[in-house]
């Protein structure tokens, strides 16, 4: 029983009993609440008798008489040599308010947005972090630039450079904690200047401009891209240019001349997501917007589909007259981004790791795709160039597939969630497919569920 345990054994407990109750019921039914309310988890041992008659100053008699009626309800449990146990009540967390529900998982994933996560590169990660740790001043460890180290600001300027053709010096860089921290600084700095954004586009990045104080006007896009002549006044547009999200189509030449025509006339500025930017299949990556127009376009990078999101390690390239404001507002969000992950990512980019592993991602990738269009035939068109970790394939009714991926257990994105507002008339209808995030055994099966769920649409 509990009064054989031993002192000082158990937790504290903050129990707040009613006087008018009697010292019994009050210590009984403040037990009970923090039980039902999850203050007390299953298994958690209870102090000793004599030990909480202590610290209450309720006789140990009544604290007995209260943990035995709480034992003989089923809310304790009480044996000898182990003392006094919360007990594992299977209605409590369902009964609890707030306790969110979780969605059930799907079996077969499709979803995009995400890379293979078992395709990490561990042991150079690993690595590159010993080395880092090994070679890391003292100071590193204390309060940092906002900017970020000057090591990866480095290194990163010489890779941006060669791999996508950005003017990228150190001194206009700076690290974030990922692709939606940097938007949300600029939109800050903007001061709630109108935004141009793809339609259709990400709506959490929609979400993320509005949350900052940011409007948000839709920009239509073509099989070109982006539509330059119906950007009107807006401060800004971001843009995917290498690979539109979620259409596919990369930015035409003709608009990219047009993009930044507009931009300089205007004193805009073009925000480029280059999200996905290394992985093209077909030929050359297209270099990266910023390289005409350095002087008007903020480009955004990200480890997240190199590596992984987990790392929470993204670039900001800024022209000359943005860099105090936004490395401001960067000091004022998170005063930095965490440095040892900044210093191995450094380390990854200077030893070329990090080139032979975006390599081998780019060659599994396109073996997907490739996979993808082999299992789909000509029963169905994929539209978009080949490039990145999602593909769009039309059909006819949305709902419908949708409804037959649900009760497959196959969870895929579409169309219609990337539209401002609801979806025009007339415009297409089409699942958009992420063939990076299932694990590379699963991959085969989850296509097979897909055409299956596309054979009577």
């Amino acid at each position: 029983m509990a009064d054989h345990a031993p002192e000082g054994v158990g937790v504290d407990l903050h129990l707040e009993a009613d006087p008018a109750e009697g010292r019994r019921a009050g210590l009984e039914r403040a037990l009970r609440d923090a039980v039902r309310d999850g203050r007390l988890a299953p298994g958690t041992r209870l102090p000793a008798t004599r030990r909480l008659a202590a610290e209450t100053g309720i006789s140990r008699n009544t604290v007995k008489a209260a943990y035995d009626q709480l034992v003989a309800e089923g809310y304790l449990t009480a044996r000898q040599g182990s003392g006094t146990r919360v007990a594992a009540l299977p209605s409590v967390a369902s009964e609890t308010p707030g306790t969110a529900t979780r969605a059930r998982e799907p079996r077969f994933d499709l979803r995009p947005g995400s890379p293979d996560v078992g395709a990490f590169p561990a042991a150079a990660w690993l690595r590159a972090l010993r080395r880092a740790i090994a070679t890391a001043p003292s100071l590193a460890y204390d309060y940092g630039d906002p900017r970020g180290r000057i090591e990866l600001r480095t290194a990163l300027s010489g890779y941006l450079g060669r791999a996508r053709g950005v003017i990228a010096p150190p001194e206009r860089i700076v690290i974030t904690s990922g692709y939606v921290q940097g938007l949300a600084l600029l939109t800050r700095v903007l001061e709630g200047a109108p935004v141009a954004m793809e339609d259709p586009g990400l709506p959490f990045h929609r979400e993320v401009v509005r949350r900052n104080g940011g409007r948000v006007v839709p920009v239509g896009v073509d099989g070109r891209g982006v539509c330059v002549d119906a950007l009107g006044d807006s401060a800004a547009v971001v843009v995917t240019p290498a690979h539109q999200y979620p259409t596919g189509v990369t930015l035409h030449p003709e608009r990219r001349r047009a993009l930044t025509d507009w931009a300089r006339a205007r004193d805009a500025l073009i925000v480029e997501d280059d999200y996905d930017g290394e992985f093209r299949y077909d030929r050359q990556p297209v270099g990266a917007l910023q390289g005409m127009a350095p002087g008007q376009v903020v480009y955004l990078g990200t480890a997240s589909k190199t590596l992984g999101p987990a790392l929470r390690l993204g670039w900001m390239v800024l022209p000359p007259r943005l860099v105090d404001a936004v490395a401001d507002a960067k000091l004022h969000s998170d005063h930095h981004t965490e440095t040892i992950g900044q210093l191995a990512l450094t380390e990854l980019i200077d030893s070329h790791a990090y080139d032979r592993h975006v390599r081998a991602c780019r060659l599994r990738y396109r073996r997907r795709r490739d996979l993808l269009l082999e299992r789909l035939g000509a029963r169905r068109g994929v539209r978009g160039i080949a490039a990145g970790l999602h593909a769009l394939v039309e059909v006819g009714d949305e709902a419908e597939v949708l409804a037959r991926a649900e009760a497959e257990g196959l969870a895929v994105g579409h169309l219609g969630e990337h539209w401002h507002g609801d979806r025009p008339a007339g415009r297409p209808q089409g699942l958009v497919v992420g063939y990076g995030t299932p694990r590379e055994r699963a991959y085969p099966q989850a296509l097979d569920v897909l055409v299956k769920v596309l054979g009577g649409a």
